[in-house]
Order: structure tokens, then C-alpha cells, then sequence
């Protein structure tokens, strides 16, 4: 009978989050309410001589997942070797699954259940080594972006609103010195998941954690390399786009206004990241000091949320439909 279970479950699963994932876009998309208009204008640029830029930005997301999902075959590499296409596959179907969870927190569940039966719950904690990364990643270039425009682009015309130059000035501060410790937790992992462990109640579920232990300096450095490298990869993204919907912005100013904003998203509640709203409506206070083209602003929010969010999510809803819970066949046969 258990076994009959197993069987059942595994060909279950996969159909059942395919159909929970699908509709979880589905509603996701009907709640945002600039999608529509955002649309018509990237078919317009579709068929205008803006289509190769365009091209190249959904290229470029292909290449985004893509060092994500070598970041994750490092992160697991101590306890299971992935392909790079079964850590693609991971990946997309985390997308899905953030995508479609409260407050994003069911990224890392979807890329474990890519792992073997015993590993699972442990991949989903190491999974935040690579989000420590990238958050450290994002609040150094946005410290960097944020001072940028504060010696070059701000001045008595262009200041962003309810944010004086002593309030800037203080968050580029106490951002650098957040940073700064957080970077050392991070290299600093292994020792602290050993005093961690010392605590009783982290003891009683060493099991988990104690993979984090085992990250070489190395391999810690390559993970927040990659998410150097990410960020970049948003970086030419916006600027394309921006040059697509004719936002006529000086390229290092873009780059500037799009770590800032992205310093932003991370900052906010993680609940509203996967918001075309919010998006928008940052990108509208900052893109908006320096050009009145809002509704290129708008357009240029969008399609990248459409590009590097919502179809890698439709993408890993597909990659969900193959997903086995028991992989091992001695199991189920």
C-alpha cells in the first residue's frame, strides 16, 4: 500500500503544481494593472526597428538564470552534483514557486525538489548562501550608485522627493556599515554556524545547517563573483530597454538610477517584489528627475518584470510537470 502511495504521488505532484503555478500567474497578472497598456507598447517595439535590443534583453535573461543556475550547482556541489541543466530546471521551477507563495518564500522548496529525497530540506538552506550574495551584491552597487548620484546627478532641480541630501547622505552610511558586517558573516559562515551549533536548540537540528559549515573561501568568493556578475547582467537589461522606449538618459546615469532602484526593491518587504506596481512606481520618482517620458518609464518597468520574472515562472511551471518526489526507484517499485 505504501508503496501504491509513492507511485501515486509521484505522478501527482507534478501535474497538481503545474496547475496551482499556472493559476498563481494567472491571478498575478490580473492584479497588476499597467500590464495591458505596458503590453502594447512592447508589441510596438516588437515590430519596430527596436526588435533586436529586445531580443537581446530576453537573451540576457536566459544568461541571468543561467549564472543563477551555476551559482547553484557551487552551493550544492558539497553534498550533490547537478547538471547544469538539472540546476536550469531548479532554478526555473523556484521561479515558479516564488512566484506563486506569500512573501516569495517558496523560491528556495522549489529548487530542492530537483535534489534527491534526503537532501531536500537541507537545500533549501543552502540556498541562502547564493540570497546572501546577491544581497550583498545589490547593497554594495547600490551604496555605489547611490553616491554616484549624489556627487554627480542630484542638485537644487533634481532631488528625490522626501529624501534631503543629509537623510541621503546618512543611508549611503549606515548602508556601507551594514554591509560590511554582513559581508564578514557571510565569509565568516563556517565559524559561525559553529557557534550556532553550541546553541540547543540549533544542536537538535545540526542536520540541517551543518552543510553550511563545509563552504570554502573559494567557493564563497566564485558564489558572490556570480552575483557580481547578475547584477551586471540587469544593468545592460535596463539600459536597453531604456534606449527601446526612448528614455533619452546619459548610459552611466541609467545605470546609477537602476542600482538605486533596485537597492529599493531589496530594502522593501519582499512581498511586494514580484509587484509591477511598486516597480513602477519607483522607477517613475527616479527615471522621472531626468526625463518626462512617463510612460516609457512605465513601459521599460514592465517588460522587465514580463522578461525576468514572469516567463521564467511560466518556464519553471512546465520543468514542474516532470518532478518526481521519490527519484529512487528501489522506492516505488
Amino acid at each position: 500500500m505504501r508503496k501504491r502511495i509513492r507511485i501515486l504521488l509521484n505522478y501527482v505532484v507534478g501535474p497538481a503544481l503545474f496547475i496551482w503555478f499556472s493559476w498563481s500567474i494567472y491571478y498575478k497578472i490580473q492584479e497588476q494593472r499597467d500590464v495591458q497598456q505596458s503590453w502594447q507598447e512592447i508589441v510596438k517595439a516588437v515590430n519596430s526597428s527596436n526588435f533586436w535590443n529586445l531580443s537581446f534583453v530576453v537573451i540576457l535573461m536566459l544568461a541571468n538564470w543561467g549564472i543563477e543556475a551555476r551559482k547553484w550547482q557551487i552551493q550544492t556541489a558539497n553534498m550533490e552534483k547537478l547538471s547544469f541543466l538539472a540546476a536550469c530546471k531548479a532554478i526555473f521551477a523556484g521561479q515558479a514557486m516564488g512566484f506563486s507563495t506569500f512573501n516569495r518564500i517558496g523560491e528556495p522548496a522549489g529548487r530542492a525538489i530537483f535534489l534527491r529525497e534526503g537532501n531536500r530540506l537541507r537545500g533549501v538552506v543552502l540556498s541562502f548562501v547564493g540570497s546572501m550574495a546577491q544581497i550583498i551584491t545589490t547593497f554594495v552597487m547600490g551604496a555605489i550608485c547611490l553616491l554616484y548620484l549624489r556627487l554627480n546627478m542630484l542638485d537644487s532641480t533634481h532631488q528625490i522627493p522626501g529624501l534631503s541630501i543629509f537623510w541621503l547622505d546618512s543611508l549611503i552610511y549606515i548602508i556601507t556599515v551594514g554591509v560590511s558586517l554582513f559581508s564578514l558573516a557571510y565569509f565568516r559562515m563556517p565559524g559561525l554556524i559553529e557557534l550556532l551549533e553550541r546553541i540547543p536548540i540549533v544542536t537538535k537540528y545540526r542536520f540541517f545547517v551543518e552543510r553550511l559549515e563545509v563552504f570554502s573561501y573559494s567557493q564563497l568568493f566564485r558564489i558572490l563573483g556570480y552575483s557580481f556578475l547578475r547584477f551586471f547582467v540587469f544593468l545592460l537589461q535596463y539600459y536597453l530597454m531604456s534606449s527601446v522606449f526612448d528614455i533619452s538618459i546619459f548610459w552611466l546615469d541609467v545605470f546609477a538610477l537602476v542600482g538605486v532602484l533596485l537597492l529599493v526593491l531589496a530594502i522593501v518587504p519582499t512581498i511586494t517584489l514580484a509587484e509591477l506596481g511598486l516597480r513602477g512606481q519607483v522607477s517613475l520618482i527616479l527615471f522621472g528627475l531626468f526625463t518626462s517620458n512617463s510612460l516609457g518609464i512605465i513601459a521599460m518597468a514592465a517588460s522587465i518584470w514580463l522578461i525576468n520574472l514572469l516567463l521564467p515562472a511560466i518556464l519553471g511551471t512546465i520543468f514542474v510537470l516532470g518532478v518526481r518526489i521519490f527519484k529512487n526507484k528501489s522506492t516505488v517499485e
